[in-house]
């Protein structure tokens, strides 16, 4: 017996069996089955966002009781308020994503009212890891991508069978992805915001008060990156993405000078008037929340009918109106990645636009750059310690290596640039062509009316495309 159960092969071993034996002989549709039960991911995901969020509650409540000792009862008020709203969200989100209001599991729902749901749901993700694999599982649904390698896809597409145990942790991670987003951008911005203009107000620094901005400055970087990982895999659903390390650490950049940058300079701007600062900010709010409405009512669309089954019209319509108010919020700060299509039953945009995000980071920038020069014209006393030009510079310097990174992520580390239709050189590359052409003409009309053929800018486009599908072609 022991023999026997030695010479047994294993469930990595059926799995590369199994490859080898449908790459041998694929199916008619180009499809290769590939089956494994037992490689299930660690929820990271799910561990970081319950230590950030149990991190940044810590912080606040300490920095409260600091508030408290001095009376002031103003900056109290507003952490309160900027610690408990998005926490009762993240409550509920994750009380909405799993159901449980029609389950029978009352200490869940307990953990939930003291304002400890994403530690229990923590637990439970950690339990059902620790427990897959231990036993037999049959699938309950089937995963199709196509590989890809180099920026490229190659081969038959390949499915997977998807277990009990990897379907609970992918619940779990698509839920505290939403609650990642709702508490960095409804809780930790406006808590960063709060924080730095007291700071500046008071002029000395507290420690809680410093670990709690580094706290609420990390959390809204890891929820932008949330937005931009989201917004990858959205678009490009058909095909197995894997992030690397350069390309976490350009989007860490990335996210990092933009947010930092955008916040110093609307605290900046507050601290120098005030009024204006509300102006600016209901401005930003108020276009970002009408925008996607507009595009749906000129589109004449109706409402989607699967967000949930047991939402009334008006039902769908708050619940609609919620999204698009984070959506806003995400945008007042820094670019979303991902663009609202209500018409859809994802309430994604499937094909992202260039041109949008060049419009945005553009007006963006001329924003900036404004804002910071009527700060320098309207400064107080208290900046006479301060090096006033020099941090001017250095805020537009480090939003404009903000835009270079991104431009640096979607040329050089995009999971999946190989698939862009034009990427960041052919833009460049036609704004040059455009300038050129507009510096020849006065020449060309000088010289007398003659026809010139437009130069043709999808050449290297359409051998690229061309270049791929000879790849697929060859990997099939």
């Amino acid at each position: 017996m022991g023999k026997m159960e030695n010479n047994k092969p294993s469930e990595h071993d059926i799995t590369e069996v199994v490859a080898q034996q449908s790459a041998a002989n694929p199916s008619e549709n180009g499809i290769m089955m590939v089956i494994n039960h037992s490689k299930v991911d660690p929820p990271f995901s799910v561990l970081w966002s319950t230590v950030l969020y149990c991190a940044e509650f810590i912080c606040a409540s300490m920095l409260i009781r600091s508030y408290h000792d001095s009376e002031d009862v103003v900056w109290m008020g507003l952490t309160i308020t900027f610690m408990l709203v998005p926490s009762v969200l993240t409550q509920l989100t994750l009380t909405f994503v799993h159901r449980d209001l029609g389950r029978d599991r009352p200490l869940v729902l307990f953990m939930h009212l003291l304002q400890m749901g994403p530690i229990i749901r923590c637990i439970e993700a950690l339990v059902v890891y620790c427990q897959a694999g231990k036993k037999e599982e049959p699938y309950v649904t089937i995963s199709r991508k196509i590989k890809l390698k180099h920026g490229k896809g190659l081969g038959p597409a390949f499915e997977c069978e998807i277990g009990h145990s990897e379907r609970k942790l992918a619940v779990h991670r698509n839920a505290f992805k939403r609650t990642a987003v709702i508490q960095a951008f409804l809780g930790s911005t406006p808590q960063l915001t709060l924080q730095l203009y007291a700071t500046i107000q008071e002029k000395y620094v507290l420690s809680t008060r410093l670990a709690l901005m580094i706290i609420s400055l990390i959390s809204i970087v890891y929820g932008a990156l949330v937005c931009s990982v989201l917004a990858i895999q959205i678009k490009y659903d058909d095909y197995k993405v894997r992030m690397k390390p350069a390309a976490y650490l350009c989007m860490i950049l990335w996210r990092g000078l933009e947010i930092a940058t955008r916040i110093t300079t609307l605290v900046l701007f507050s601290s120098a008037c005030r009024l204006w600062v509300i102006l600016v900010g209901l401005t930003n709010l108020f276009f970002f929340f009408f925008q996607p409405w507009v595009e749906f009512w000129a589109r004449k669309a109706s409402l989607p009918d699967n967000i949930e089954n047991n939402f009334s019209k008006l039902g769908t319509t708050v619940v609609l109106c919620m999204v698009t108010f984070l959506y806003a919020c995400i945008n007042i700060f820094c670019w979303s990645a991902v663009q609202l299509d209500l018409a859809d039953h994802d309430l994604m945009e499937k094909q992202p636009r260039w041109r949008r995000l060049a419009i945005y980071y553009t007006v963006r920038f001329i924003e900036n750059v404004t804002l910071i020069v009527l700060w320098y014209y309207f400064k107080k006393d208290f900046y006479v310690y301060v090096c006033t030009p020099l941090l001017v510079v250095q805020l537009i310097v480090c939003y404009s290596l903000a835009v270079l990174f991104m431009l640096l992520f979607h040329q050089f580390c995009h999971p999946c640039r190989r698939l862009f239709h034009y990427n960041v050189e052919d833009c460049l590359r036609c704004a040059c062509c455009s300038r050129k052409k507009q510096s020849e003409q006065p020449a060309a009309n000088a010289d007398g009316p003659q026809e010139h053929a437009p130069p043709d800018l999808t050449n290297h486009l359409t051998d690229r495309e061309t270049d791929i599908l000879d790849d697929n072609m060859e990997a099939a």
